[in-house]
């Protein structure tokens, strides 16, 4: 007898469905797989073997049982179709009856040996698909039930193992669905860095204020100790909420990539990923056989974070340079091409020398000028051209170390950015952006008009130090930011004056 049961696959952050047809015959006993399955589908034989067995029925060991998961053309992983085969295989051999199946259900989840049913990945991008084909039901494990109640009206059947489907559907114990509820966004976050801690560097907050409300990436430099991670780790404070479409977007990439669980059903606060500088390119952008989410995808709508960036392979760094400029990576293998998402604020940081000393008041610099230049090629133009800020850090007095009076606090920023950021969202409204870093040169041209005195001003700071055409287009935008912070419409003299101020990187005078 042959049956179809549906389920899923992700390719890249594309959810498809997949039928899995059984065919359960006579003929030489034997128990086959194929469509395209990786290593994980192969060893479902021995899982759902076990799982039908140790859930009180019998498996059709003397028959011949055939395996199909359509398209054959496309490569299928992991162990989410355990449970459609074993529904299949039930129902093909007769041990079943979907009588009381809703007519379009589709089915996800690991089986254990004992017929118990595993948290999945990749459950909640399958869930939001279920929602768009309007079927009638979604089979999961109990596991996913928070993560798939993100998606609002979606009928979900929550199972703790296969005996519990099996009991639904001889009508012996039914199982009541769950209707995803959607998602709410919770009032209060709590951060573990508050930029009222942060004692001194003034000037500094305010570039990291700048940074949030547009959407800056940020280069930070200065000896060891200035406070440079300090800062880093304080922007997602000062960062506004997720909106209910940005937690749904990341929570499926964080799905995919297997960071869900059922303690932690999906991604509320805005990502912070700060990875070593021993990472491979594959571990920053994305990619292997079947393309997985990077770190810069897990960093979506975000902070990346790369702290001593000299120190970071120079191949690696330069992979980072599509997805500065498009806020997307495209990674292409032989098995095909995925895009996957990679809008984030960059913020990195490094020290004027491999020392760390160079120039600084106290402690005399031990690197030959020839270490130094070594030290800051690894970082290239091209890479630097997309850097919206640069920040100079030096040492904070000690009089402001022991100052115990407290400065603003990360709330009271928040709300200037949130302020800024919402106008942002007005000016936009009608176009794919979010945020001024994402404009191109035709928004720039519409929403950056500026006086001639503002222009003369970016004319002799273009000529002085050479600048590139992105460059003058970056500080355009970062004037753009600056302006809605101050709730201005237009951008004033002061305010090209501060980008630029922001924007300049001065030269290493080694001689």
């Amino acid at each position: 007898m042959l049956v179809k049961i549906l389920s899923g696959a992700v390719v890249g952050l594309n959810p498809k469905i997949v039928e899995v047809e059984v065919d359960v015959s006579f003929g030489f006993p034997g128990f086959e797989i194929i469509g395209l399955a990786d290593k994980s589908i192969e060893e479902a034989k021995e899982r759902v073997k076990l799982a039908i067995k140790n859930s009180g029925l019998e498996f059709p060991s003397q028959k011949r049982l055939v395996v199909n998961l359509a398209p054959a053309d496309l490569k299928k992983e992991g162990p989410i179709y355990d449970l459609p085969i074993a529904v299949g295989i039930l129902f093909a051999s007769g041990k079943i009856s979907l009588d009381l199946l809703p007519k379009n259900s589709l089915f996800l989840g690991e089986l254990s040996l004992n017929g118990d049913l595993k948290h999945s990945k990749g459950v909640l991008p399958l869930a939001i698909l279920a929602k768009e084909k309007k079927f009638d039901g979604i089979f999961l494990p109990e596991a996913n039930l928070k993560e798939a109640s993100l998606v609002k009206g979606l009928k979900i059947f929550p199972l703790k193992n296969l005996k519990d489907l099996i009991n639904h559907l001889s009508g012996s114990s039914l199982i009541s669905p769950v209707v995803g509820k959607g998602i709410k966004i919770k009032d209060e976050e709590n951060f573990d860095v508050d930029l009222c801690y942060i004692k001194g560097q003034e000037k500094a907050k305010r570039v990291l204020e700048i940074a949030a409300a547009g959407g800056h990436n940020l280069l930070m430099s200065g000896p060891p100790g200035a406070g440079k991670t300090l800062l880093a780790k304080a922007i997602p404070s000062i960062l506004p909420k997720l909106t209910k479409e940005e937690v749904l977007e990341v929570s499926k990439i964080y799905s995919i990539a297997g960071l869900l669980s059922e303690e932690r059903p999906f991604i509320f606060s805005r990502p912070f990923r700060s990875p070593h500088h021993t990472i491979s390119d594959i571990a920053l952008i994305g990619g292997g056989q079947v393309p997985k989410p990077g770190e810069i995808s897990l960093a979506h709508r975000g902070v990346l974070f790369l702290d001593e960036l000299p120190e970071f392979s120079r191949h690696v760094l330069e992979s980072l340079r599509q997805p500065l400029e498009e806020g997307v990576i495209t990674i292409s293998r032989a098995k095909g091409t995925v895009t996957l998402p990679a809008r984030f604020i960059l913020v990195a940081a490094e020290n004027p020398c491999p020392c760390g000393y160079f120039n600084d008041p106290l402690r005399q610099c031990l690197c030959t000028p020839s270490q130094i230049i070594k030290y800051h090629k690894k970082i290239s133009g091209p890479l630097l051209d997309r850097i919206d800020l640069y920040l100079e850090l030096s040492r904070v007095d000690f009089e402001k170390l022991s100052d115990k009076k407290e400065g603003e606090t990360s709330k009271e920023v928040r709300k200037r950015v949130e302020r800024a950021r919402k106008i942002q969202l007005q000016r936009f409204k009608k176009l794919k952006i979010l945020t001024n870093s994402e404009m191109g040169p035709k928004e720039i041209k519409k929403f950056c008009q500026i006086s001639s005195e503002g222009e003369n001003l970016l004319k002799e700071a273009v000529e002085k130090f050479a600048l590139s055409i992105r460059v003058y287009h970056k500080i355009l935008k970062v004037a753009r930011t600056i302006a809605d912070l101050s709730e201005k419409e237009k951008i004033l003299p002061e305010h090209i004056a501060e980008a630029i101020q922001y924007r300049i990187k001065k030269e290493l005078d080694l001689f």
